[in-house]
């Protein structure tokens, strides 16, 4: 019988990519909106908490085991700013553009060098929502933020966020190298090593 997870986003994006590695190991990954599932309040201050707030809010509605991950990108220059605020950084609703906007105007005059930063990703799965025991995984990806737009695919800071050992920003990148190389694909293959720890045989 299929095991089935409940994804504490109703981001179609995550869905996708956790739904294509979790069916390898015969386990149904389901959106949080399928069970119409408010989103979580978001009161944590590090990623940690946000994605454990997050995951337990959907196994709690939902009786499921719940995955969630909080990610965004911290900016040395910006003493970590926006980091968690990252979705959200431009204010309540802003969008992709406004985000980039206000980043790049907060950073006007700072020289590349010190314009380091890193993309960071925390997965947490929780078995049930009183799991004492939640599986964590962080991963991150350093780059240097740029003063201009560069790449048409991604999301979020993508096309601010220049990687110097690939020699583009994540925007330029494809869908399989941002796997590969990027805080969620890696953080996720973190997740795939423990999680059969932890399921029943």
């Amino acid at each position: 019988m299929s095991k089935q997870f409940v994804l504490a986003s109703g981001n179609a994006g995550k869905l996708r990519e956790f739904g294509q590695m979790l069916s390898s190991q015969g386990i149904k990954l389901l959106p949080q909106s399928a069970f119409q599932v408010s989103e979580a309040e978001e009161t944590g201050l590090t990623f940690v908490e946000n994605a454990i707030l997050k995951a337990r809010h959907a196994s709690q509605a939902t009786g499921l085991p719940a995955l969630a991950d909080d990610s965004g990108l911290e900016v040395d220059a910006l003493k970590g700013a926006p980091g968690i605020y990252s979705a959200r950084y431009a204010g309540q609703g802003a969008g992709d553009e406004a985000n980039i906007d206000k980043l790049l105007t907060a950073l006007d005059g700072i020289p590349e060098a010190e314009r380091t930063g890193r993309y960071q990703c925390v997965l947490v799965y929780m078995r049930h929502a009183l799991d004492p025991t939640p599986l964590i995984c962080q991963a991150s990806w350093e780059g240097v933020v740029l003063t201009e737009r560069r790449g048409q695919g991604g999301f979020g800071y993508d096309p601010i966020f220049y990687i110097p050992a690939l020699q583009a920003s994540v925007a330029e990148l494809s869908a399989e190298q941002k796997h590969l190389h990027g805080h969620r694909g890696k953080a996720m293959r973190a997740f795939f090593e423990q999680l059969h720890l932890l399921l029943p045989a």
